[in-house]
């Protein structure tokens, strides 16, 4: 019986050494001689019917066939987007080195003449300001009006029976409510709010009229001090409905069974919020964010159809986009508008870069 033993264990264990033997023997293909790259190399570039047959037979094949099919399946959206998205940029900055008045081919070189103007451009600065102004503010205001409604219709309910925590009623017709001005055009939206602050025929200054607080009535496009908190107030207006929607849909993926957890522990609806909601969608917070901040940064319709076209109050409304229209179109600077919207772009580049790094942290399962 030992020896029956014994023999079935020396055949496995002779079994296991043969199959360590042929993994063993299963090496990986040899490094491809130097000689052989131009034969791969026009092999990788050749459709599979044209691939020489010493290549074919190769051990290597299989691997440069699979990665064959990738390159070509993404060479040409990859060729449109470098031609199309990518030299533009470059074009772009080549031309802010230049004097090209825009409405002509003849230019020159003057290498970084329009940066150093710009350093010394009280215009610009200003409109940097209001810029970075929209930047800090409009998300801001826009993602805490979003984040307050949107907790309101997925946990601001009484509660439901067999449910823990539920919307108001009417949830669904709010949200409607709340995207539509999405679904309206921005040049729509920059007229109407125009008409509505019209010092005259607007219903705004009309309300306040039949409220009895005249002295409250102004022409509120045309104030310094008042005309870029309008804009903000309309770009917020614009921007709230988006962000009900897409935090409702991150708070709706939330299951359930945490928040009756929280109820069970006696918290209350500001303290769940601040304590489970919001960690739980803090990465749908940052992405808005930064989606927020670039919508602000270009403002130029809003502000140029409800304050610049109206004839407003100086510089007081003017941001960066505008400024390097009226550089580009009005003046005929398009080598200097060239060179503010290369700065746009970096600081637009800075704001994605600096809020990513803050939103860097460990990924939350639930």
């Amino acid at each position: 019986m030992k020896n029956d033993v014994r023999t079935v264990d020396e055949r496995s264990t002779g079994g296991t050494s043969e199959r360590s033997g042929a993994k063993a023997g299963a090496r990986r293909p040899d490094p491809l001689p130097i000689s052989q790259w131009p034969l791969f190399a026009s092999a990788f570039l050749l459709p599979p019917r044209f691939t020489p047959p010493r290549v074919k037979n190769d051990r290597r094949y299989r691997s440069l066939d699979k990665y064959r099919f990738v390159f070509w399946f993404l060479s040409i959206p990859l060729v449109l987007y470098a031609i199309f998205v990518i030299s533009p940029f470059f074009q772009a900055f080549y031309y802010s080195l230049t004097d090209w008045t825009g409405f002509s081919s003849d230019f020159s070189f003057v290498g970084l003449d329009n940066y150093s103007r710009l350093m010394d451009d009280p215009t610009f600065w200003q409109s940097m300001r209001n810029s970075l102004f929209l930047l800090v503010v409009a998300p801001l205001a826009t993602l805490a009006m979003g984040l307050f409604f949107a907790f309101m219709l997925q946990a601001g309910g009484r509660g439901k029976k067999n449910e823990a925590v539920s919307g108001v009623t009417g949830a669904k017709f709010y949200k409607i409510v709340y995207f539509f001005p999405q679904v309206i055009s921005v040049a729509i939206i920059g007229v109407v709010w125009a008409a509505m602050f019209d010092p005259i025929t607007g219903p705004l200054n009309e309300v306040l009229r039949l409220a009895g607080l005249d002295s409250l009535t102004q022409n509120w496009l045309a104030d310094p001090n008042i005309a870029l908190w309008c804009v903000l107030f309309v770009l917020c207006w614009m921007f709230v409905g988006f962000y009900v929607v897409l935090f409702s849909a991150a708070m709706g993926a939330i299951p359930k069974e945490i928040y009756e957890a929280a109820l069970l522990d006696g918290a209350r609806r500001p303290t769940t919020f601040f304590r489970v909601t919001l960690p739980l969608i803090r990465d749908t917070v940052h992405t808005g964010w930064i989606y927020m901040g670039i919508q602000a940064l270009d403002a130029f319709a809003i502000v140029h159809i409800m304050t610049i076209n109206k004839g407003g109050p100086g510089d007081s409304t003017l941001v960066t986009p505008v400024y390097l229209y009226k550089k580009a179109f009005d003046s005929g600077e398009a080598g200097y508008a060239t060179a503010i919207g290369v700065l746009l772009l970096l600081v637009t580049m800075a704001f994605s870069v600096v809020m990513m790094l803050f939103s860097r942290r460990e990924r939350i399962e639930y």
